[in-house]
């Protein structure tokens, strides 16, 4: 059975105003945690590294991605099922994040975050003796 899966637009918080025409969508991501560090997968198809950019501000990781429209010369669309837009989504980090060791990889559409943790975070094992 196939699972149908519906892009969700961005909403625009109340009293604000999007410049420009193109949707933007909120990509779908997983989120890991190993005990060093947290990585988010994102699905950001149409995209490459020079079109992502991730910036951190305060406490708040924003992911924005332009996807571009796949044109065909000689061909004009008369169908489409995948609508195309850009893509945006933002994460509240905690003081868990060594936000000097924040690392990005975007391949086949997939952007994957490597978020650090800063070494006072790290789980420590604490050996017990006897006297």
């Amino acid at each position: 059975m196939a699972q149908e899966i519906a892009k969700q637009e961005v909403q625009q918080p109340a009293g604000t105003e999007r410049i420009g025409t193109r949707k933007i969508y909120v990509p779908q991501v997983d989120i890991y945690e190993t005990k060093d560090s947290i990585v988010l997968v994102a699905d950001i198809p149409g995209t490459d590294e020079k079109s992502v950019d991730i910036v951190l501000e305060k406490n708040v990781l924003t992911i924005t991605a332009n996807a571009e429209e796949t044109a065909h010369k000689g061909y004009s669309m008369s169908y489409a099922e995948y609508d195309t837009g850009d893509y945006q989504r933002a994460f509240t980090i905690s003081d868990e994040v060594d936000r000097d060791r924040i690392d990005a990889v975007v391949r086949n559409g997939v952007l994957t975050v490597t978020l650090h943790k800063a070494e006072k975070a790290k789980v420590k094992k604490i050996p017990v003796t006897t006297h």
